[in-house]
C-alpha cells in the first residue's frame, strides 16, 4: 500500500540558522564595543599605583641620603663638644692642683715666721674651723649608695619607673647637718672640703658641691669624736636613712675609719668678717681634733658663714 511522501523535517531549521547568526553578530560587537573601555581603565590603575610605588621609594632614597649626609657633621660636632669639654676639665684640675701646691708653700712659709708664738696655733685652729686647712684625724665615712633601678619581674629589664631609692642633694645635706649636730670638725663629700658657704645643690642627674660633681657611691667623711658614728647612728636622721634601707633599697653603711685626711677647701670671697666665736672646733694636722668641738655650719641649699660672708 502506497501513500503520499511526506518531506522530512530538518531540526533546527531556518529559525535556529537565524538565531545563530543574531548570536553570533552580538557576542563580536559586545566584546569590540566593551573592549575599549575596559582595558585603558585598567592600565590608568596599574600606572597610578606604579607613580605611586616609585615616588616612595624616591623619597626613602632622599630622605635616605639626607641623614647619611647629616649624621657626620652631627657626629663631628657632637665628639668636639665633648672633647672640648674633657679638656677644660683636665685645665681646671690642673689648675686646682697648682693652686694646692701655692697655698701649702703659703702655709709652710707662714707657719716657719710665726714660729715659736701662740698665733700659728692659733691660725690654724682658725683655718681648719673655716674649712681652709686640711686636716687629719680619726672619724667617720658615711657610704651612700643608689638603690638598683626598678625591674619587670618577668623580663628582668628596666621598667622605667622613678627609682624612689635613689640619693638625692636634700639627702647629703641631711648627712652632713646631721654630722655637725653629733660634733663632726670636718666634712668632705668625695673629697670636697666643706666651708661656711658650701652649697649641695641638684644640676639635672648629677649632685654639685661647691659647683663641682660628684657622683655615687657619695662618701660623706668626718673627722670628729671617737663616738660619732654612734651619735649619728642614734640620731633621728640615722632612723630615717634606716627606713630608707628597708624600703626602696638604698644602700648606706656608717664605718669608725681612723686616720681621714681631708683636704683643704676653696678659698672663698669674702666681702665681710666678724672674730671667730670662742670654742670653735680645732682639728689637728698630724693626729686626732679635738672630741668637744662645737657643731659646724649647717650644710643646705645656700648656706651662710657664721665667720664670713661669701
Amino acid at each position: 500500500m502506497t501513500g503520499t511522501p511526506t518531506r522530512p523535517t530538518r531540526r533546527g531549521g531556518a529559525s535556529d540558522l537565524l538565531a545563530r547568526l543574531f548570536g553570533n553578530l552580538l557576542d563580536s560587537e559586545y566584546a569590540h564595543t566593551t573592549a575599549p573601555r575596559t582595558r585603558p581603565g585598567r592600565l590608568a590603575a596599574r600606572a597610578a599605583a606604579l607613580t605611586a610605588l616609585v615616588a616612595t621609594g624616591f623619597l626613602l632614597a632622599v630622605a635616605y641620603q639626607s641623614v647619611l649626609a647629616t649624621e657626620p657633621a652631627a657626629s663631628k660636632a657632637r665628639a668636639k663638644l665633648v672633647s672640648d669639654v674633657r679638656e677644660r676639665q683636665r685645665q681646671a684640675d690642673a689648675l686646682q692642683k697648682q693652686a694646692d701646691r701655692l697655698r701649702d708653700d703659703v702655709a709652710r712659709q707662714r707657719e716657719a715666721a710665726l714660729a715659736g708664738s701662740g698665733d700659728a696655733e692659733r691660725l690654724f685652729d682658725l683655718g681648719a674651723a673655716s674649712g681652709l686647712t686640711a686636716v687629719h684625724g680619726d672619724g667617720v665615712v658615711v657610704r651612700l649608695t643608689d638603690a638598683p633601678a626598678p625591674v619587670d619581674p618577668v623580663t628582668g629589664k628596666p621598667t622605667g619607673a622613678t627609682n624612689l631609692g635613689r640619693v638625692l642633694d636634700r639627702d647629703l645635706q641631711d648627712v652632713a647637718n646631721e654630722l655637725w649636730r653629733d660634733g663632726a670638725e670636718a666634712i668632705a663629700i668625695n673629697g670636697e672640703r666643706l666651708t661656711a658657704t658650701s652649697t649641695i645643690r641638684q644640676a639635672g642627674g648629677a649632685i654639685l658641691v661647691d659647683f663641682r660633681p660628684v657622683t655615687g657611691p657619695y662618701e660623706v667623711s668626718a673627722v670628729g669624736p671617737s663616738d660619732l658614728d654612734r651619735r649619728f647612728q642614734a640620731s633621728d636622721t640615722g632612723q630615717r636613712f634606716r627606713h630608707y634601707v628597708a624600703a626602696y633599697g638604698m644602700q648606706v653603711s656608717v664605718k669608725r675609719t681612723k686616720g681621714l685626711t681631708l683636704p683643704a677647701g676653696p678659698d672663698p670671697r669674702l666681702r665681710y668678717a666678724v672674730p671667730a666665736p670662742t670654742g670653735s672646733p680645732t682639728g689637728s694636722p698630724t693626729g686626732s681634733p679635738t672630741a668637744g668641738g662645737s657643731a659646724g655650719p649647717s650644710v643646705g641649699s645656700s648656706v651662710p658663714s657664721p665667720s664670713g660672708g661669701g
